[in-house]
This record gives C-alpha cells, structure tokens and sequence, in this order.
C-alpha cells in the first residue's frame, strides 16, 4: 500500500496518471481583460496624444511659420527642438503635482496648459510671442508625458499592466498621425492662416482630455496615501481580476504608506513621507 502510494505521487506511470486527459495538464486560463481598468487607461493615456501632435504637425507648419515670420533657419531649428526642455520642466513638474492634488487632476491641468499654449501659438504675432505659446504647451506635454504612465500602472490589475502601460507610447504615435493629418488638411490655406490653424487645432484633443480626466477614478495607490481606504478599495473593485488581487494589491499599498494590514477604518491618519519612502515598492 505504501509502495502504491508513493508511485501515485511520483513521477511514474500509474493509475491516477492514466486516468487524467490532457485538459487536466492545461495552465490556468488567463483571467479576461478588465473593461474598466483598460477604459481608464485609454482616457489617461490620450494625455501622451498632446506630445505626438506637437511633433507632427511641426514637421509642416515650420514651413508656413518661416515663410510668414521671415526668421532664420536657426530659429526655426530652435522652435522645433525646444519643447523637449520645457517637457523636462514639465516632467519635474507634475510629479509634485500629481502627490498634491492626485494624478487624474494632473492630467486635467496638462490638458488645460497645453489648452492654452496651443491657442498662443495660434495667436501667435512674432517670433517671441510663438515661442511662449511654444513653452507654455511644452510644459503641458511634459504634464501629459510623466502623468499618463504613473496612472496606468496604478489603475491596472498585474494580468495587464504590461500591455496598458505601452498604450502610452502607442497614442504619441497617434498624435503624430494626428498632426500629419493637419498639415494635410490645412495646408492649402493662405500661408499666414494655415500653420495658425494647425497650432490651434491642438487645443482639441485636450478637450476631451479634460473631460475624461473628471470622468474616470482616481488612482487607488494615491487615494491609500492619502488615507482614503474606502475610496480606494472601491477603486480596486473595479480595476482588479479577483477579490483576492483586491486584498493583495490593498495590502501592498498600505504597507508602503506605513498603514497597519488590520486596519479597516474607511479613512485613516497616513504620516507624510518627504524623502521617497517606498517610492520603490
């Protein structure tokens, strides 16, 4: 019997092995895509739209804007490489942001800096005064380029995170189509008037990211840091595979915050970390 018993766990041929199929040697099946969390992700990751117009529709408006401002190559080499340093300024500045007033109204502010760079650029009368415009969009770029990946990888279940944080990248190129498809459409227009509208125009995707920005949930890690549990968990309801990836990521979450793993209270005191504690985790 004993003898029998260990065949039956071991790696041998025997009666137990014979009677399973081949379904019971499948792995798991993996758990369906959560609507939700990829509807979240797809609102937040229009933000990376912002940078991929900039770059696209600067490739055809830099001929309008030589011609109509009568400037130099030079200066036109420095309007178009310019918005990567102030998207720096703006990197450096949404991350403080984001911890103040929360990453879905940081995407709301990008959205409406960007608003307003892109309507001075169309307004735009010089060369100085198309370079402000041309600083006040890059930084809502830089907004939108740190922002749109923090919230993604925070609003995501694990099963998917890797493939929602990549739409970020995926929507510059399609900011980039975006802009292509302004210089086209516009480029029959009188000189002075046509690069003015395809600046302009940019002002319409942060609209609609705008609204999407009051429309999806706020990030369930921030909500935790801010001691917010209830909020949080009912954030981690709709974005997570299963309960039990709701208790997992919850508890994660708290212990980074320093938060006891039996508290249940609905909003709890959290300590303020000011050098990065757990900023890794």
């Amino acid at each position: 019997m004993a003898m029998a018993a260990a065949e039956n766990n071991g790696v041998s041929v025997s009666t137990a092995a014979d009677n399973k199929t081949l379904t019971d040697f499948e792995p798991p099946k993996k758990p369906k895509r959560n609507k939700f969390a990829l509807a979240c992700s797809i609102l937040a990751s229009m933000a990376s739209i912002l940078l991929g117009y900039d770059i696209g529709v600067m490739s055809g408006a830099t001929i309008f804007i030589q011609d109509d401002l009568k400037i130099s190559d030079v200066k036109v080499e420095i309007l178009v490489g310019i918005l990567e340093l102030y998207c720096i300024i703006g990197s450096f500045a949404a991350g403080r942001t984001s911890d103040w007033i929360g990453r879905r109204y940081t995407i709301v502010v990008s959205a409406a800096i960007f608003f307003v760079g892109a309507i001075l650029m169309g307004f735009a009368t010089n060369y100085a005064f198309l370079m402000v415009g041309r600083f006040v969009a890059g930084i809502g770029a830089g907004f939108a380029l740190m922002i749109a990946p923090v919230y993604t990888a925070e609003i995501s279940p694990a099963s998917s995170r890797g493939f929602l944080t990549s739409l970020p990248e995926v929507f510059i190129n399609i900011g980039i189509l975006f802009g292509y498809v302004s210089n086209y459409a516009f480029s029959k227009l009188r000189t002075d008037l046509g690069w003015r509208v395809m600046l302009g125009v940019g002002a319409v995707p942060s609209v609609f990211l705008a609204i999407g920005g009051f429309i999806m949930p706020e990030s369930p890690r921030w909500l935790v840091m801010q001691g917010r549990l209830d909020e949080a968990k009912s954030v981690l309801d709709r974005t997570s595979d299963t309960k039990e990836e709701v208790e997992l990521r919850l508890n994660d979450i708290k212990e980074a915050a320093e938060i006891p793993q039996d508290c249940t209270d609905n909003v709890v005191q959290v300590q303020k970390q000011t050098h990065g504690e757990g900023v890794w985790r």
